[in-house]
């Protein structure tokens, strides 16, 4: 073999042994692993199918490239802890946790180093972050709050029922930070009036109040109901559209988990959009993004359900102008 034939046989031979150890560097390829922290998943499963898609978008395929690992508590809210622990043993690369503030309060609680993205209401006033440019520590994500949109849930209740002139205004005090709650408050005062309507504001702290407070809208001759955003309400939201039927008042609520549950009318952040560009976030993170240098992302996706069953029970009907506005009806 002279000197050309050895060097071309030790090129090929070199490029064979590369060849298997190239294709086991391509298997060792590190695979996302997610925690998923939820108070109760079958709450809202179309949040984790959202979520799910927007992972898929990106490229990530649960079993290829990507596991998620689900912590349920099931309802159980004392559970939290101890599922945030798992999930921190389990040494996850991000956390996506679910719940308002109190399944990122949770995780905080557990981890300060391991990346944790929510979907959350006032994370700055709850003190989840510093701020919303610049959350800091480990921590991320999105807010579905606009003060601004108490203002148009007036307003689509009044072109729902014209003849109202007396509503009341349902808050849990303390539910949200003071100058988020501030704003809304206002926000809810000033589109009242420039409605022609006079708000009735009523507090209830937990459930064992919402008979006295449905008492007192009675007592105030409220003829609509609005409700301002609260992890509560939204826990009890079966136990407050039951008392606005009984009390037969037309309500408009926060988010279709109510309308849904029999509610007539909600207006607020589309919150399967919001799960979905959650998953930027993590794919960010996944990528090197410090969760502390990625601002928090405010909902610019809207939607407007209306029950019509529960129209027709409380014998409204409701204009075609706002009908058409309608993004789901509910049969």
């Amino acid at each position: 073999m002279n000197r050309v034939q050895r060097r071309q046989f030790l090129i090929a031979a070199g490029a064979l042994l590369a060849t298997p150890l190239a294709a086991d560097g391509q298997q060792a390829a590190k695979v996302a692993r997610i925690g998923h922290l939820s108070p109760n998943l079958a709450a809202g499963p179309h949040l984790r199918d959202a979520f799910l898609q927007g992972l898929r978008d990106l490229g990530y395929v649960e079993g290829r490239n990507v596991v998620i690992e689900y912590r349920d508590a099931e309802g159980k809210l004392e559970r939290l802890p101890a599922l945030a622990a798992e999930l921190v043993a389990l040494k996850v690369d991000v956390i996506l946790a679910e719940g308002g503030t109190l399944g990122p309060r949770v995780a905080m609680r557990a981890t300060t180093t391991i990346p944790i993205v929510f979907v959350a209401g006032d994370p700055v006033g709850s003190g989840l972050v510093t701020s919303l440019s610049r959350p800091g520590g480990n921590v991320t994500g999105l807010s579905n709050l606009a003060a601004e949109v108490v203002g148009k849930r007036l307003e689509l209740l009044k072109q729902a029922l014209p003849g109202v002139d007396r509503v009341a205004v349902l808050r849990q005090p303390l539910a949200l930070g003071e100058r988020v709650a501030t704003d809304m408050l206002r926000a809810a005062d000033v589109a009242a009036r420039a409605l022609g309507v006079q708000p009735q504001f009523i507090e209830a702290r937990g459930p064992d109040e919402f008979a006295r407070a449905f008492s007192a809208m009675t007592s105030a001759r409220a003829g609509a109901l609005t409700v301002l955003p609260s992890n509560m309400f939204v826990r009890e939201r079966r136990r407050l559209v039951d008392l606005a039927a009984k009390n037969r008042l037309p309500a408009v609520y926060t988010s279709r988990e109510f309308v849904d549950a029999g509610g007539l009318m909600s207006y607020g952040a589309h919150q399967p959009d919001l799960f979905r560009r959650a998953a930027t976030y993590v794919d960010k993170i996944l990528k090197g993004a410090k969760p502390g240098d990625l601002p928090i992302e405010q909902p610019t996706k809207f939607e407007l359900v209306i029950n019509l069953k529960t129209a027709k029970d409380l014998g409204l009907t409701i204009p075609p102008s706002v009908l058409a506005r309608a993004d789901d009806l509910i049969q």
